[in-house]
Protein backbone atom coordinates (compact mmCIF):
# COMPACT_ATOMS: atom_id res chain seq x y z
CA UNK A 1 0.00 0.00 0.00
CA UNK A 2 1.04 3.41 -0.96
CA UNK A 3 2.30 5.77 1.96
CA UNK A 4 0.74 9.22 2.09
CA UNK A 5 3.18 12.22 3.84
CA UNK A 6 0.91 14.89 5.18
CA UNK A 7 0.74 18.15 5.27
CA UNK A 8 3.61 17.33 1.83
CA UNK A 9 0.67 15.93 -0.27
CA UNK A 10 -1.25 18.49 0.44
CA UNK A 11 0.92 21.25 -1.37
CA UNK A 12 0.86 23.14 1.72
CA UNK A 13 3.77 25.58 2.03
CA UNK A 14 5.66 24.74 5.25
CA UNK A 15 4.73 26.67 8.54
CA UNK A 16 5.01 26.19 12.28
CA UNK A 17 1.44 26.46 12.25
CA UNK A 18 -1.19 25.99 9.01
CA UNK A 19 -4.99 24.90 8.02
CA UNK A 20 -6.48 22.68 5.52
CA UNK A 21 -9.98 21.83 4.20
CA UNK A 22 -10.33 18.32 3.87
CA UNK A 23 -13.18 17.33 1.43
CA UNK A 24 -13.32 13.67 -0.51
CA UNK A 25 -16.56 11.82 -1.63
CA UNK A 26 -14.54 8.61 -1.90
CA UNK A 27 -14.10 6.21 1.45
CA UNK A 28 -10.11 5.12 2.33
CA UNK A 29 -9.87 2.10 4.78
CA UNK A 30 -6.69 2.33 6.69
CA UNK A 31 -4.85 3.86 4.31
CA UNK A 32 -0.99 4.51 5.71
CA UNK A 33 -0.24 7.99 6.89
CA UNK A 34 2.54 9.53 7.62
CA UNK A 35 2.14 12.90 10.07
CA UNK A 36 5.06 14.62 9.49
CA UNK A 37 3.20 17.97 11.42
CA UNK A 38 0.84 17.11 14.21
CA UNK A 39 -2.74 17.59 13.96
CA UNK A 40 -6.10 18.32 14.76
CA UNK A 41 -8.78 16.91 12.71
CA UNK A 42 -11.86 18.61 13.12
CA UNK A 43 -14.77 16.60 11.67
CA UNK A 44 -17.08 17.88 9.89
CA UNK A 45 -18.98 14.83 8.10
CA UNK A 46 -18.27 11.83 7.95
CA UNK A 47 -16.48 9.51 10.51
CA UNK A 48 -12.72 9.11 11.51
CA UNK A 49 -10.90 6.15 12.60
CA UNK A 50 -6.71 6.35 13.48
CA UNK A 51 -4.61 3.58 14.93
CA UNK A 52 -1.56 4.84 16.56
CA UNK A 53 0.97 2.27 17.42
CA UNK A 54 -0.69 1.76 20.50
CA UNK A 55 -4.37 2.90 20.30
CA UNK A 56 -7.18 2.99 18.45
CA UNK A 57 -9.79 5.29 18.68
CA UNK A 58 -13.29 6.00 16.49
CA UNK A 59 -14.91 9.49 16.18
CA UNK A 60 -17.79 10.92 14.43
CA UNK A 61 -18.37 14.42 13.84
CA UNK A 62 -19.64 15.63 17.41
CA UNK A 63 -15.66 15.02 18.20
CA UNK A 64 -12.49 15.96 16.92
CA UNK A 65 -9.01 14.70 17.38
CA UNK A 66 -5.38 15.57 18.09
CA UNK A 67 -2.74 12.90 16.25
CA UNK A 68 0.68 13.12 17.27
CA UNK A 69 3.75 13.56 14.23
CA UNK A 70 4.14 9.75 13.03
CA UNK A 71 2.96 6.90 11.24
CA UNK A 72 -0.82 5.60 11.86
CA UNK A 73 -3.60 3.80 9.82
CA UNK A 74 -6.52 5.98 8.73
CA UNK A 75 -9.88 4.61 7.72
CA UNK A 76 -12.34 7.60 6.58
CA UNK A 77 -15.73 7.23 6.00
CA UNK A 78 -18.73 9.16 4.18
CA UNK A 79 -21.83 10.69 5.68
CA UNK A 80 -24.90 9.19 5.65
CA UNK A 81 -26.39 11.99 4.53
CA UNK A 82 -24.52 14.15 2.04
CA UNK A 83 -22.30 11.20 1.37
CA UNK A 84 -18.79 13.57 1.98
CA UNK A 85 -16.47 13.33 4.28
CA UNK A 86 -14.91 16.78 5.52
CA UNK A 87 -12.55 17.75 8.11
CA UNK A 88 -10.61 20.88 8.89
CA UNK A 89 -7.20 20.29 9.19
CA UNK A 90 -4.47 22.29 11.94
CA UNK A 91 -1.22 21.44 11.34
CA UNK A 92 1.22 22.41 13.74
CA UNK A 93 5.29 21.81 14.65
CA UNK A 94 7.15 21.09 18.08
CA UNK A 95 8.68 24.04 17.77
CA UNK A 96 4.78 25.81 17.81
CA UNK A 97 4.06 24.22 20.94
CA UNK A 98 7.50 24.87 22.56
CA UNK A 99 6.90 28.56 22.04
CA UNK A 100 3.59 28.63 23.25
CA UNK A 101 4.76 26.91 26.17
CA UNK A 102 7.50 29.43 27.31
CA UNK A 103 5.31 32.62 25.89
CA UNK A 104 2.22 31.41 28.37
CA UNK A 105 4.49 30.22 31.13
CA UNK A 106 2.89 26.81 31.54
CA UNK A 107 4.17 24.02 33.81
CA UNK A 108 3.53 20.41 31.68
CA UNK A 109 3.12 17.41 33.40
CA UNK A 110 6.13 15.45 34.09
CA UNK A 111 4.96 12.01 34.08
CA UNK A 112 2.28 11.04 31.66
CA UNK A 113 1.44 8.10 29.29
CA UNK A 114 2.53 8.11 25.76
CA UNK A 115 -0.81 8.97 23.87
CA UNK A 116 -0.01 9.15 20.00
CA UNK A 117 -4.05 10.60 19.77
CA UNK A 118 -5.97 12.68 21.97
CA UNK A 119 -10.25 12.78 21.41
CA UNK A 120 -12.06 15.68 22.27
CA UNK A 121 -16.05 16.62 22.34
CA UNK A 122 -17.00 19.43 20.76
CA UNK A 123 -19.17 21.83 23.29
CA UNK A 124 -20.28 25.01 22.40
CA UNK A 125 -17.21 27.06 22.33
CA UNK A 126 -15.15 24.37 20.75
CA UNK A 127 -18.31 24.08 18.15
CA UNK A 128 -18.08 28.23 17.17
CA UNK A 129 -14.46 28.51 17.67
CA UNK A 130 -14.54 25.54 14.85
CA UNK A 131 -16.74 27.90 12.35
CA UNK A 132 -14.26 30.76 13.06
CA UNK A 133 -11.82 28.54 11.39
CA UNK A 134 -13.94 28.30 8.96
CA UNK A 135 -14.37 31.89 8.43
CA UNK A 136 -10.80 32.50 8.54
CA UNK A 137 -9.85 30.39 5.66
CA UNK A 138 -12.23 32.57 3.35
CA UNK A 139 -10.02 35.82 4.13
CA UNK A 140 -6.46 37.01 2.31
CA UNK A 141 -3.72 34.50 2.25
CA UNK A 142 -2.07 37.37 4.88
CA UNK A 143 -4.55 37.88 7.13
CA UNK A 144 -5.24 34.22 7.46
CA UNK A 145 -1.67 32.90 8.40
CA UNK A 146 -1.54 35.48 11.22
CA UNK A 147 -5.46 34.84 11.96
CA UNK A 148 -4.12 31.01 12.23
CA UNK A 149 -1.74 31.41 14.41
CA UNK A 150 -3.44 33.49 17.00
CA UNK A 151 -6.53 30.62 16.40
CA UNK A 152 -3.88 27.65 17.29
CA UNK A 153 -2.97 29.37 20.77
CA UNK A 154 -6.96 30.40 21.74
CA UNK A 155 -7.37 26.29 21.15
CA UNK A 156 -4.16 25.58 23.18
CA UNK A 157 -5.34 27.73 25.88
CA UNK A 158 -8.65 26.43 26.47
CA UNK A 159 -7.56 22.91 26.47
CA UNK A 160 -5.37 23.38 28.64
CA UNK A 161 -7.89 25.51 30.53
CA UNK A 162 -10.39 22.44 30.44
CA UNK A 163 -8.18 19.11 30.03
CA UNK A 164 -4.80 20.14 31.74
CA UNK A 165 -1.16 19.68 30.37
CA UNK A 166 -1.39 15.63 29.85
CA UNK A 167 -1.58 16.04 26.27
CA UNK A 168 1.07 18.94 25.86
CA UNK A 169 3.62 16.37 27.57
CA UNK A 170 3.04 13.75 25.39
CA UNK A 171 3.31 15.72 21.97
CA UNK A 172 6.69 16.66 23.51
CA UNK A 173 7.85 12.99 24.91
CA UNK A 174 6.77 11.76 21.04
CA UNK A 175 9.04 14.48 19.48
CA UNK A 176 11.53 13.28 21.52
CA UNK A 177 11.21 9.86 20.45
CA UNK A 178 10.68 9.32 16.74
CA UNK A 179 10.66 5.73 16.67
CA UNK A 180 7.83 3.68 17.38
CA UNK A 181 7.68 1.20 20.37
CA UNK A 182 7.80 -2.05 18.34
CA UNK A 183 7.02 -4.37 21.85
CA UNK A 184 3.96 -1.91 22.82
CA UNK A 185 2.89 -2.17 18.99
CA UNK A 186 2.66 -5.65 19.02
CA UNK A 187 1.13 -6.10 22.21
CA UNK A 188 -1.49 -3.66 21.45
CA UNK A 189 -2.81 -5.31 18.29
CA UNK A 190 -1.99 -8.91 19.37
CA UNK A 191 -5.45 -10.27 18.83
CA UNK A 192 -6.42 -7.45 16.08
CA UNK A 193 -6.97 -8.22 12.18
CA UNK A 194 -3.86 -6.15 11.05
CA UNK A 195 -1.45 -7.43 8.43
CA UNK A 196 2.15 -7.64 8.91
CA UNK A 197 2.78 -4.97 6.86
CA UNK A 198 0.48 -2.40 8.66
CA UNK A 199 2.26 -3.65 11.86
CA UNK A 200 6.00 -2.54 10.51
CA UNK A 201 4.63 0.46 8.89
CA UNK A 202 2.96 1.10 13.04
CA UNK A 203 6.37 0.61 13.97
CA UNK A 204 8.08 2.34 11.55
CA UNK A 205 9.70 -0.55 10.04
CA UNK A 206 10.18 -2.07 6.50
CA UNK A 207 8.47 -5.48 6.54
CA UNK A 208 11.86 -7.50 6.43
CA UNK A 209 13.07 -5.54 9.35
CA UNK A 210 10.12 -5.98 11.44
CA UNK A 211 9.99 -9.58 10.75
CA UNK A 212 14.12 -9.94 11.67
CA UNK A 213 12.95 -7.42 15.18
CA UNK A 214 10.47 -9.77 15.97
CA UNK A 215 12.16 -13.17 15.43
CA UNK A 216 15.16 -11.65 17.67
CA UNK A 217 12.71 -10.69 20.54
CA UNK A 218 10.38 -13.73 20.20
CA UNK A 219 12.53 -16.60 18.78
CA UNK A 220 9.75 -17.44 16.30
CA UNK A 221 8.48 -16.31 13.24
CA UNK A 222 5.58 -13.12 13.25
CA UNK A 223 2.70 -15.18 11.59
CA UNK A 224 3.02 -18.38 13.62
CA UNK A 225 3.27 -16.48 16.61
CA UNK A 226 -0.37 -13.91 16.29
CA UNK A 227 -2.32 -17.36 14.96
CA UNK A 228 -1.05 -18.65 18.40
CA UNK A 229 -1.97 -15.59 20.35
CA UNK A 230 -5.46 -15.21 17.99
CA UNK A 231 -6.65 -18.45 18.94
CA UNK A 232 -6.06 -18.06 22.63
CA UNK A 233 -8.25 -15.33 22.31
CA UNK A 234 -10.72 -16.56 20.68
CA UNK A 235 -10.64 -19.63 22.86
CA UNK A 236 -10.93 -17.20 25.80
CA UNK A 237 -14.16 -14.98 23.96
CA UNK A 238 -15.51 -18.50 23.15
CA UNK A 239 -15.17 -19.77 26.76
CA UNK A 240 -15.54 -16.85 29.18
CA UNK A 241 -17.83 -14.34 27.04
CA UNK A 242 -19.95 -16.97 25.12
CA UNK A 243 -19.09 -15.65 22.04
CA UNK A 244 -20.25 -17.37 18.74
CA UNK A 245 -17.67 -18.73 16.09
CA UNK A 246 -19.69 -16.73 13.72
CA UNK A 247 -18.86 -12.80 15.79
CA UNK A 248 -15.65 -13.36 16.38
CA UNK A 249 -13.74 -15.44 13.38
CA UNK A 250 -13.30 -11.78 11.42
CA UNK A 251 -11.82 -9.57 13.91
CA UNK A 252 -9.08 -12.04 14.84
CA UNK A 253 -7.78 -12.45 11.55
CA UNK A 254 -9.66 -15.25 9.65
CA UNK A 255 -11.40 -14.72 6.38
CA UNK A 256 -13.92 -16.99 6.52
CA UNK A 257 -15.45 -19.02 9.42
CA UNK A 258 -14.73 -22.36 8.24
CA UNK A 259 -10.93 -21.48 7.89
CA UNK A 260 -11.04 -20.29 11.84
CA UNK A 261 -12.89 -23.52 12.78
CA UNK A 262 -10.67 -25.96 10.82
CA UNK A 263 -7.20 -23.89 12.56
CA UNK A 264 -9.58 -23.82 15.92
CA UNK A 265 -9.80 -27.65 15.58
CA UNK A 266 -5.83 -28.04 14.66
CA UNK A 267 -4.70 -25.54 18.00
CA UNK A 268 -7.42 -27.25 20.64
CA UNK A 269 -8.42 -30.57 18.82
CA UNK A 270 -12.12 -29.65 19.30
CA UNK A 271 -14.14 -27.29 17.36
CA UNK A 272 -15.58 -24.59 18.41
CA UNK A 273 -19.26 -25.12 19.47
CA UNK A 274 -17.13 -28.50 21.21
CA UNK A 275 -14.53 -26.34 23.23
CA UNK A 276 -17.65 -24.03 24.34
CA UNK A 277 -19.59 -27.49 25.71
CA UNK A 278 -16.58 -28.72 27.75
Amino acid sequence: MTTISIPEELHIEFSEVSIYNYQSIQEIAKQQIQLTQNTFSFLVEGTKEVITSNETISIDNSSFLLMNSGHCLMTEKLSNAQKRYQSILLFFSNDAVLDFIRKYGITTAKKTEQKLIHAFTKDLFLKNYIQGLQHAMTLSEKTKRRLVSLKFEELMLYLVETYGTHFLSSIIKNGNQKNNDFLNTIEAYKHKKLTLAELAFLSNMSVSTFKREFEKHFQESPIKWFQEKRLEHAAFLLKNEQKRASEIYYEIGYESLSSFVQAFKVRFGKTPKQFQSI
